[in-house]
């Protein structure tokens, strides 16, 4: 993985919540060429093993790298048959450790990761960001790119509104939420589109939906 020297195609925001069951992801499928909307089906959510996703902004080049070498890493772990898949917390520490040594050698791979996922042992449900630089977060929401500033303050208020605990965030809630969150990102975010993807990670596993298209009301802009 030699890497490049900036970014070059790159997706916007990742946006993701804890809710009472699991850990839900979402992300558009756009993949931009500088301002030039020059892909509409890129897929940013990718399982790792049984119970994690990772889902990744900034070059579609080195995500679809590191992706390919987390699969490997999985499919190694596989072939010791003891029925222990890889955490989401052991996911998360192996991106930062290969982003930091990444970014100490001069050659970083221009990304931001959110890994997502459920314990297969504890059941305890994760939800961590790692920057380019190898820098890495917990958190109970988590959004990158203009994300950080849209769509953080609308989780973050939702969870203020249930008194700050993620159990009291039912499903159905954490979609319709995630969903206006993209909404505002597809309205306000030149590098955003209309059509995205969810990730929902419970104790049963990894479901990730199929690119859909998000209805949005375009009447504010004319009052």
């Amino acid at each position: 993985m030699e890497g490049v020297s900036g970014p070059v195609l790159t997706g916007t925001s990742v946006i993701g919540i804890k809710y009472k069951n699991g850990v839900m992801l979402a992300a558009d499928c756009l993949g931009s060429y500088s301002s030039l909307a020059r892909y509409k089906d890129v897929e940013r959510l990718a399982g790792v093993d049984k119970t994690t996703v990772v889902g990744t902004s900034g070059d579609i080049g080195d995500m679809q790298e590191t992706i390919r070498l987390l699969g490997l890493k999985a499919k190694e772990n596989r072939c010791w048959e003891d029925g222990v898949c890889l955490s989401p917390r052991y996911v998360f520490n192996h991106l930062t450790r290969t982003l930091y040594a990444r970014r100490t050698k001069m050659r970083p791979l221009w990304n931001k990761h959110v890994v997502a996922g459920v314990d297969n042992i504890t059941g305890e449900c994760f939800l961590g960001a790692v920057t380019h630089l190898g820098g890495s977060y917990e958190d109970d929401t988590i959004a990158t790119g203009f994300g950080a500033y849209l769509a953080q303050p609308l989780m973050r208020k939702k969870l203020d509104e249930k008194q700050g605990e993620t159990s009291g965030l039912g499903e159905e809630e954490a979609v319709k939420l995630l969903e206006e969150c993209m909404r505002v990102l597809y309205c306000r975010d030149a590098r955003s589109m209309d059509k995205i993807q969810m990730a929902r990670v419970t104790k049963d596993g990894v479901v990730i939906s199929e690119p859909y298209k998000i209805e949005v009301d375009w009447n504010c802009a004319h009052c």
